[in-house]
């Protein structure tokens, strides 16, 4: 199967191609630049593979949270190339491809959201799927909810910013928290590719004009007694 995916929720530009077995993938820090860069790296990445956007079977994308502008961009491209190609389209959540990189089973993602806020989840790995134990919401940092048990794992940029605020909440759930590489920081285009694969495979991809991002800052937050999860 021949496989596209691509992220522009952060400042990270990542994209990732499967063709048959082989995987490959194109990731830069791109700032602003996202709208500029992306349709040349992603002709870039075809070419390496001798692919044309006609050969593939979907494509997927990080549907947010993140960067409105971002977000726009992401769906705005896999939507294009998708309409131009026939091609059905996925929406991943960009705190759930945190945790598919992460490399464990029990993750509280946070991506830092700006304006003194982080985008939140908590995720735990069940054999191969991942149960949601706290959905994709908005909080100031020292308000995110709180979780029961121990061998929780931090990853993305929230951690990065708000490392000491966090810390504060969840003390001793924590056993570690990856810092400081962008593989962690970041949704990667990778993970979001092995996590909408299964699927395309089912035949379960949407129409290109399905592709709409998610935003969640216009949420309301959780009350204090919904603040409380358990894994």
């Amino acid at each position: 199967m021949n496989l596209l995916a691509l992220d522009t929720s952060t400042e990270v530009l990542s994209l990732s191609l499967q063709k048959g077995e082989e995987w490959f993938a194109r990731d830069i820090m791109a700032g602003q630049t996202h709208s500029q860069q992306i349709l040349p790296l992603i002709h870039e990445l075809l070419s390496k593979t001798d692919l044309t956007i006609q050969d593939l079977q979907g494509i997927a994308y990080g549907e947010g949270p993140g960067s409105f502008t971002g977000l726009r961009i992401a769906c705005g491209v896999a939507q294009g190339l998708a309409f131009g190609a026939g091609l059905p389209v996925v929406g991943v959540s960009t705190l759930l491809a945190l945790a598919e990189n992460s490399g464990v089973d029990k993750v509280i993602a946070c991506l830092d959201a700006r304006m003194g806020e982080v985008y939140h989840a908590i995720y735990e790995r069940k054999g191969v799927e991942w149960r949601e134990i706290s959905p994709a919401m908005l909080f100031k940092p020292l308000e995110v909810p709180v979780i029961t048990g121990e061998n929780w794992v931090g990853v993305g940029t929230g951690w990065v910013t708000f490392n000491a605020e966090l810390r504060a909440v969840y003390k001793d759930n924590i056993s570690e928290i990856k810092l400081g590489e962008r593989i962690y920081d970041h949704p990667m285009a990778k993970a979001i590719l092995q996590l909408a694969k299964p699927q395309f495979v089912a035949g379960l991809g949407q129409p290109a004009i399905s592709a709409q991002p998610v935003y969640i800052r216009n949420k309301v937050a959780l009350k204090t007694v919904e603040r409380v999860v358990r894994s």
